[in-house]
This record gives structure tokens, C-alpha cells and sequence, in this order.
């Protein structure tokens, strides 16, 4: 028997294999498990059941060679230890090799092949911490599948007897298995590979689709929930996200419902599903799977799903957001990210809602124009820079967590009074870590601000949309991006802070067109930052901007006292 005729065979099986994992790989069961919670033992179990039953059908489609079996039976014990850790690939080593040392077929090699099978389960466990770092992993697959069949061919040298037909066993076998084995774990590892991206690509639509929803309900959510407008919120949610109806209420009574059940879910009528009150009273989302769980007081209510998550507003619960199936058992991982997702969104323009009172800000500062760039699509490629940190830098993405959770703070605070320049400062550091996470090199940043002007007072939101310009149509537009620098010092009796930048540099057109009050509507940080300075402090007191050979540098003045009615706040430097 040829070393030739054993690859042939070796091949044709492992096709037959990789063909099963193929398939398996487009169920949703399958996917579901491995992309599961990987730490639950519930799942890890089911996991290792699997792949050792895949080490199992490996084992019946062997091809016999002198009194042993040539066959492809790490390719099962070893990805599901790559994949689930070393509980999996232990366990499903034992699966697989208890059966190999069980069934009467392979002959003298018995014990030494099952005792291998669980040593390869166990060496792919001990890879997968490594493994699920590596950008190639399918390469660190079968390096460490070549690994694992070197052990085995060592192992049966040592256990299987007599020695000398173990020799001659492993003189024909080591290169098949060797070299072609750890190809199937790197085909294996490709397949599930998809999976994950798939799921990353379906969590990106979703999170998109719930930016668009709420970039559409914006105009309606900063009203608070009790407005007559919230029913058009629910409209757009049921028209783009496919659910068969939508409800929103708050901790006592269903504010708005649209779609199945709107005879009967009537708005400003009490809560009545335990479920519902569940979420409100435990802040946790709640899913239903049957009509019976929803337990619908109309025994003719055709709702038979949902997903129920709570809408926060700072720490307190303030409704639920619901979206209904017409289906038992349809609430899928896209219906759960979609509501998740929305509720965030939701949550966060609820306390925006609070922020109503810019109305004011017409007449004294205009803060509320600066307040609304804070838009989902900044939101949407923060949470995506953060989701890409989770996997490989989970302290990175905690650390851009906390960034964006500062910079959030800040936009929600200080609107009734001057800040200190330091806090202004920490919601721009919090915007630039978020941004330079993003392009990495391509942004650089220099703050430069003593010590001694820090306890500054200005009026909030000053900075930031002079930082962000400076980032978003300075450094950016350039392909190897640039440096911003924020520089402040005291001079006389004045405050003096530059924000400069390295970028493309503003027009000169752009320059005449803001001093004569003329900008495009949608340039608005720029314009408000202008009045507002004008209005607080004087005609004389504008942004003095000025085209460099690279890039544009802008400075402000804020004089060392102010005696101005700022929302009603009466505040001074000296």
C-alpha cells in the first residue's frame, strides 16, 4: 500500500467532510453555536458534542491501512478547540477518541489513535487564546494542525505494539496526515471564519438601519415622550424596520401603537402584559416567543412575538420601546440588535429631550444649533471603531468606551452656565481619542495649555466645533492626514486660544463669507461660534481666522471678566 493510494483516499474523505461542514456552516443552528456566548457551559457543551461527532464521522470514513485507520478525524476535535477554548476541544477529543478506542475497526493502533484524538482536542484549546488574535489565523490553523498530527504519529510510536509494524504504519501515513490533514482545519476555520463576518456584516446593517430610524425620529424624540409627535415615531420604526407592529410607552400607560393590534393596543390606556412591566421594573429587554408569553388580554390578537427593551433616561427607566411579530419563535438576532441598538439612540435623545430649553439660546447664545451636530453618523463610526477594539484590544475599546461615554456627559451637561476651560477641554480630548482611534496616524494632536488659564471661564461648546472643523475638513481631506494644536495663553487682560491645524486650509471666499454673516446653512459650528462670542462679548470679540501656507490657524479672545445674563447666570472671571 502506497503513500499515494492513502492521500488519494485521505482526500477524497476529507472533502466528503469539509462538504458536511460546508453545509453546516449555512444553518442557522450551527452558526448560532458557534458565534453563541462562548463562556456559557451550556453552549461550550454543545459545541464539543458537535465537533466530536464530526471527529466521529472522520473516523467511519478512514481508509484502512495495515491493520490502522488513515482518516481526518482532528479536523473536528481541533477547530472546535480553536474555536471554543479548551473545555471544547478536550471534550470533544474525548468524545471522538472514546469512540476510536471503542469500535472494533483499526486494529492495533486503537488506544494510541483515541489517546492521540485527545491530546489533538487538547493542543487545539491550548492554541485558540492565540488563535483568535492571529489577522491569518487559517495559517496558525495548520501550524498547529501539522503540530498535533506530529504528536499523533509520535504517540503511536509509543503505545501502539508491536513497534515494528507501528513504524512501518507511521512511514506511510505521516505524510498524508501531516501535510493534508491540517488543510482541511485551515478550510474549516474559513468557513466559520464567514460566519463571524456574516454576523459582523449583518450587525452593521442593523446598526445602520437603527442610525437612519433614529436620524428620521430625531426631530420627534427631542420633544420627550409625551408629545402627540411620538406616533410618527412608531410609524417609522414599523414602515423601515419590517416588524408587524411597534408600540411605545412609558412606566404606566401605551403612548403610541402601530401596526397589528392598533383595534385593541390603544394609546393612553394602562400597561397591561406583565412582560412590559417586567422591563420597566428590572431595566433588563425582554424577549417573547409565543402568544401565550405576551399574554394579550384580546384572546384574537394575532401578535405572537416581540422584543421589549426599556428607554432610559440617566439612570431611571422612562417606557419601553416593543416591536411585535405576527410569528411564534421570530424574534431573531436581527430584531434584538435592531431594538437594542434603537433603545441607545432612543435613551440618548431622551436626555436630549431635557435640552429642550435652547429656546433661550436664540436670543442668548445659540446653543442649541451646536448641540444637534452631535449626529448618529459621529455615533455610528465611534461604535463601530469600538466594536472592530472588542475582539483584539478589549482594554483599547474599554478605554474608547469611556471616551465617548465622557464626551456624551459633557454634551448633556453645563448648557445653563460657563464652564471651566478644563472641562471643555476633557470633552475635546474625549471627541479626539474617539477620532484619532479611528485613522490612527493620520491625526495628530497637540495641546498645549497651562496650568494657570484652566480654571478660564467660557461658555460651553466654544471649542469643540472649532476642534472638529479643524479635524474634519482641515487634517482629514489629506491622505496622510496632519496635526491639530489647541494653544492657549493670558495676555493683558484677555484670554487667547488658537486652534491650528496642518490640513487643506480654509478658502479665503469661506474667510469674507463668515465675517459677513453669509455662511451656507449647513456650515453651523463655525457661524454660531461667531455670534455667540459676538453677542457675549462684542462686536470686536470674533473668530479671527487666518489661511496659513499648510493649513488654517483660528483664535479666539475671551476677556478676562464678563458681566453678561448667560441663561439667566451672571458669572465673572475675576
Amino acid at each position: 500500500m502506497t503513500i499515494g493510494y492513502v492521500l488519494k483516499n485521505l482526500l477524497s474523505n476529507m472533502s466528503l467532510l469539509l462538504l458536511i461542514a460546508y453545509f453546516l456552516s449555512k444553518t442557522e443552528i450551527f452558526k448560532n453555536l458557534v458565534t453563541g456566548r462562548n463562556d456559557a457551559l451550556v453552549n461550550k457543551i454543545k459545541m464539543a458534542t458537535v465537533f466530536g461527532m464530526i471527529g466521529i464521522l472522520a473516523t467511519y470514513t478512514g481508509v484502512s491501512v495495515k491493520g490502522a485507520l488513515a482518516n481526518s478525524r482532528i479536523v473536528g476535535v481541533m477547530v472546535g478547540g480553536l474555536f471554543g477554548g479548551p473545555l471544547v476541544g478536550l471534550v470533544a477529543g474525548c468524545i471522538a477518541g472514546l469512540h476510536r478506542w471503542a469500535i472494533d475497526i483499526g486494529g492495533f493502533t486503537a488506544v494510541a489513535c483515541g489517546v492521540a484524538t485527545v491530546v489533538e482536542g487538547v493542543v487545539g484549546g491550548a492554541a485558540s487564546q492565540r488563535f483568535k488574535k492571529m489577522k491569518n489565523n487559517w495559517l496558525y490553523a495548520y501550524l498547529a494542525g501539522m503540530f498535533a498530527e506530529i504528536l499523533q504519529m509520535g504517540i503511536i510510536l509509543v503505545l501502539a505494539k508491536p513497534s515494528s509494524e507501528a513504524w512501518e504504519l507511521v512511514k506511510i501515513l505521516w505524510v498524508p496526515m501531516v501535510v493534508f490533514n491540517p488543510l482541511g482545519i485551515s478550510l474549516f476555520v474559513r468557513f466559520i471564519d464567514g460566519i463571524y463576518k456574516e454576523k459582523e456584516r449583518e450587525a452593521a446593517l442593523q446598526t445602520k438601519l437603527a442610525l437612519d430610524i433614529a436620524e428620521r425620529c430625531l426631530g420627534y424624540l427631542r420633544k420627550g415622550l409625551d408629545n402627540p409627535e411620538i406616533n410618527e415615531v412608531v410609524k417609522i420604526i414599523l414602515q423601515m424596520s419590517g416588524a408587524s407592529a411597534v408600540a411605545i410607552t412609558d412606566c404606566k400607560q401605551i403612548l403610541a401603537h402601530t401596526g397589528v393590534g392598533a383595534d385593541h393596543h390603544l394609546a393612553q390606556t394602562p400597561i397591561r402584559t406583565d412582560l412590559t412591566k417586567k422591563a420597566i421594573k428590572t431595566g433588563a429587554m425582554v424577549v417573547a416567543n409565543t402568544k401565550t408569553e405576551i399574554a394579550c388580554s384580546d384572546q384574537k390578537c394575532k401578535l405572537k412575538s416581540a422584543v421589549i427593551v426599556p428607554l432610559w433616561k440617566r439612570e431611571e427607566v422612562k417606557g419601553v420601546l416593543k416591536i411585535y411579530l405576527d410569528r411564534e419563535n421570530a424574534v431573531s438576532d436581527v430584531h434584538i440588535t435592531l431594538a437594542q441598538g434603537l433603545a441607545r439612540l432612543f435613551s440618548t435623545q431622551l436626555e436630549l429631550a431635557e435640552i429642550e430649553y435652547h429656546k433661550k439660546l436664540r436670543q442668548k447664545a445659540e446653543l442649541k444649533a451646536l448641540q444637534s451636530q452631535i449626529n448618529p453618523h459621529f455615533l455610528f463610526n465611534a461604535l463601530n471603531t469600538i466594536i472592530s477594539a472588542c475582539r483584539d484590544k478589549p482594554q483599547r475599546a474599554r478605554e474608547l468606551l469611556i471616551s465617548l461615554s465622557t464626551y456624551f456627559r459633557n454634551t448633556l451637561a453645563h448648557t445653563d452656565r460657563f464652564i471651566r476651560l478644563d472641562e471643555e477641554l476633557k470633552m475635546i480630548k474625549a471627541y479626539l481619542e474617539l477620532e484619532r482611534a479611528r485613522f490612527e496616524e493620520r491625526l495628530k494632536v497637540i495641546v498645549d495649555v497651562p496650568d494657570e488659564v484652566r480654571g478660564f471661564l467660557v461658555p460651553p461648546f466654544i471649542l469643540q466645533p472649532l476642534v472638529e472643523n479643524a479635524v474634519k475638513h482641515g487634517v482629514l481631506p489629506i491622505e496622510n492626514g496632519g496635526v491639530v494644536s489647541i494653544v492657549a495663553r493670558k495676555t493683558n487682560a484677555e484670554l487667547q486660544i488658537f486652534i491650528e491645524d496642518t490640513g487643506v486650509g480654509i478658502s479665503e471666499e469661506m474667510i469674507t463669507r463668515l465675517n459677513r454673516d453669509q455662511m451656507p446653512e449647513k456650515c453651523v459650528g463655525l457661524i454660531n461660534v461667531q455670534k455667540r462670542l459676538q453677542k457675549l462679548y462684542g462686536e470686536e470679540y470674533g473668530l479671527r481666522i487666518r489661511r496659513k501656507e499648510h493649513g488654517t490657524e483660528v483664535m479666539l479672545i475671551i476677556p478676562d471678566w464678563v458681566e453678561v445674563d448667560f441663561l439667566n447666570a451672571e458669572t465673572a472671571n475675576r
